[in-house]
């Protein structure tokens, strides 16, 4: 039986564990990764934890809604057992009527071709799996990354593993950030929580590149779990764009993480630029689904087509 628990009837331990220890498990879905991006989250239950699904929940004019958070790709079911379409298709089923709108971000491990009441909207992530060496590795780079990377290394990138985490926020902020309006500054502050949790359980890598004069070229966030580490946030500067900073600073944390049984998900993308600059490292595409069901009152379904 499928229950539905608010966050406070939720036990942290048993949820955690069951993350821990999912075939599919992830990161964003540990309690206190969402505690952070989504504080009044709850959630979808099977069994004694066996199988659970969060719920990331917000509310406004009154109206109940489901929505993907911030810094979080993929959320779903999640499971100890091998889950099949069916069994992802009963949790979304389960999902209580309150909720009008619904936006769900499922994993690349949630099946299903189509579920009743629910468009599905395929989206793509790029993972690239470090178990090879360092050199079959970089022998999978696209002759496009190669020659950027040689260019990169020609300027002799010096790399560090403690930038500061304020400074790559603003190298984002004063490039890719400013055609993204979305993010606000309480999204920020939200990043910068996030951050510290992450670093407070040992789940945070940071990697940066300067110049010659220690001005921070290129920074980011690697968030690590369950044999996957998520390219998680990242900032370039115009100097650093033209020095191919960020060729130098992926290629140094795959070369540092070769002949590991780890996998890096690049977390996107649907851009075809930024699908290209993965792939361009020997990443494959993953599709995971959303799952999208609007109930909202005619007036308003019209106004959220």
């Amino acid at each position: 039986m499928i229950r539905h628990l608010q966050r406070h009837e939720i036990d942290r331990d048993r949820w955690d564990a069951c993350i821990r220890q999912s075939f599919n498990g992830i990161i964003y879905a540990y309690s206190w990764y969402l505690d952070v991006v989504c504080p009044p989250w709850e959630a979808l239950v099977e069994g004694n934890y066996e199988s659970v699904m969060p719920l990331t929940a917000g509310r406004k004019l009154g109206i109940s809604y489901l929505y993907p958070p911030f810094f979080v790709q993929q959320l779903g079911v999640f499971s100890v057992k091998k889950l099949t379409a069916d069994e992802v298709a009963r949790f979304l089923d389960a999902v209580p009527s309150k909720y009008k709108y619904r936006e769900i971000n499922l994993n690349t491990f949630n099946k299903a071709s189509s579920v009743r009441g629910y468009e599905l909207h395929p989206h793509l992530t790029h993972e690239l799996d470090l178990i090879k060496s360092a050199e079959q590795l970089r022998a999978d780079y696209s002759d496009n990354t190669a020659r950027n990377l040689k260019k990169a290394l020609k300027l002799n990138p010096v790399f560090t593993n403690s930038p500061s985490r304020e400074a790559i926020i603003t190298l984002f902020r004063n490039g890719r950030g400013r055609n993204v309006s979305a993010l606000r500054e309480v999204h920020y502050d939200m990043l910068r929580q996030l951050l510290q949790a992450l670093d407070a359980r040992g789940r945070l890598h940071s990697r940066g590149v300067t110049d010659a004069n220690g001005e921070l070229l290129a920074g980011a966030f690697f968030a690590d779990a369950n044999g996957k580490v998520i390219f998680l946030f990242s900032g370039l500067s115009e100097a650093g764009k033209e020095a191919r900073a960020m060729f130098a600073l992926i290629d140094r944390f795959i070369t540092e993480n070769a002949h590991k049984n780890l996998v890096l998900d690049f977390e996107g993308s649907d851009d075809p630029q930024l699908a290209r600059f993965y792939r361009g490292f020997g990443a494959k595409e993953c599709v995971y689904l959303q799952a999208r069901s609007n109930r909202l009152p005619r007036l308003l379904r019209l106004l959220k087509k």
